[in-house]
């Protein structure tokens, strides 16, 4: 295990997290043309950042830190990690940073159009999810995690799966809401509704993983730790999600984006990334140390005895 390796991985997660507040800013301040051009704004590579263009450059220059960032860690990667997949892992962050810049310039050129801005969004949850797993494969309870039995019920790798899936259909439902309409109209029935569905099947399938983990495995805080925070963080993300959507609401009669809307709504989007990327390394963990089957088996085949 390379200590300085995992350090830095969970620098770029961190890194990634509040490159996605910063995009959350933009939209919740209606920021995303405050300038016409791009990679430049308003043909500078340093405009005087007033008014919205301080939301939109700001958000551009925390990417491009970002994208250096990744680079290193690619870079750090090939360099210093022994495991080949992990290696090609870091080169998939790096094409997945290079992609989201390009979107986040195609969604300028085409002048927002919804389907860019939704992918867009979720590009950039992915793309955080995919650092965070970095994060876990490089660091030390990963690699000294040692099997342990399967209790009896449903496997966890498929109940975790499931709920994996269900977050990120619901993460791309959320982007595509918030892109649907600017502040000053109201969001579209039928996008709500479907948002709202969404909620009621995470709240079911990651509340069953969730419980499931934390009543088969006491004790097993490799499990039960980040069972216990996406519990919470579910919790909490129902809360913000009444709060943003009753606040976005009363915006259409507002003069402009105020603070009680942008906060709540962005507070709503960040605590969305940490809910999936808290269910990713329960989803990882449980794969790593639960067996396929029934009964446990160890990490490493040993030779059979004649």
């Amino acid at each position: 295990m390379n200590r300085g390796l995992n350090r830095f991985a969970i620098l770029v997660a961190c890194a990634t997290f509040f490159l996605i507040i910063a995009g959350a800013l933009v939209t919740s301040h209606d920021a995303g043309l405050a300038t016409a051009d791009w990679p430049l704004s308003n043909g500078q590579v340093f405009p005087r950042m007033v008014g919205n263009l301080f939301w939109e450059h700001g958000h551009r220059m925390v990417a491009t830190s970002v994208g250096i960032l990744t680079i290193v860690l690619a870079l750090y990667l090939f360099f210093k990690e022994k495991r080949r997949w992990v290696r090609r892992l870091g080169g998939l962050v790096l094409v997945g940073v290079v992609a989201q810049g390009l979107l986040g310039g195609l969604t300028v050129k085409l002048l927002l159009p919804l389907w860019v801005s939704s992918a867009h969004a979720t590009l950039a949850q992915l793309f955080f999810c995919t650092t965070v797993s970095l994060a876990v494969f490089t660091s030390r309870s990963w690699i000294e995690a040692q099997s342990i039995e399967e209790k009896d019920g449903p496997p966890l790798r498929y109940i975790c799966t499931v709920a994996l899936i269900a977050i990120f259909v619901q993460l791309i439902l959320g982007a595509t809401l918030r892109h649907s309409a600017t502040w000053d109209k109201f969001l579209p029935v039928d996008l709500v509704l479907a948002h709202v569905t969404g909620a009621f099947i995470v709240t079911l399938t990651l509340g069953a993983a969730a419980i499931s983990v934390l009543r088969r495995h006491k004790g097993q805080t490799f499990l039960t730790r980040p069972a216990a925070i996406a519990l919470s963080l579910l919790g909490l993300q129902l809360i913000l999600g009444l709060a943003s959507y009753l606040v976005r609401q009363s915006s259409p009669n507002d003069p402009q984006p105020l603070n009680p809307m942008v906060g709540v709504t962005v507070a709503h989007v960040a605590c969305g990334a940490l809910v999936f990327a808290t269910t990713i390394v329960l989803t990882l963990r449980v794969y790593k140390v639960l067996p396929a089957s029934q009964s446990a088996v160890p990490l490493t085949a040993r030779p059979q005895e004649s």
